[in-house]
């Protein structure tokens, strides 16, 4: 999956930080997961997330389910005017209709938006 330059910088960095210290952060074997357990195995699902809740609870921000960043990531791509075929394939979906249907959350600003450009058009 593409990510945005912030984002892969700070896994490169990230993965440096992991090898550099001889294995996974904390551990001492030579893992290939730039986020794994001390063992160097890969994080188990139900960690990963109760992680997540806890780094949402230490910024002070709701925490979502992490598949929702998903759909924060294609909502705010498709507000910004990404063309949704590109969307599509940034996120891997194998039809249009998933990304627009289920994926494709319009907020209110946008609709208002929508709605006052075609007034300028129509003047």
């Amino acid at each position: 999956m593409p990510l945005p330059p912030r984002a892969h910088l700070a896994l490169v960095r990230r993965k440096e930080e992991v090898f550099t210290a001889g294995g996974q952060a904390g551990g001492t074997s030579s893992g290939v997961y730039v986020f794994g357990t001390r063992n160097g195995t890969p994080l188990e699902p139900r960690n990963l997330t109760r992680m997540w809740t806890e780094v949402c609870q230490a910024q002070g921000i709701r925490a979502v389910p992490l598949h929702g960043l998903r759909h924060t990531c294609v909502s705010l791509l498709l507000a910004q005017g990404v063309h949704p075929r590109i969307v599509m394939e940034i996120v891997g979906h194998s039809a249009i209709e998933m990304t627009m249907n289920v994926y494709g959350h319009v907020n209110l600003d946008n609709q208002r938006k929508a709605l006052e450009d075609l007034d300028k058009e129509l003047s």
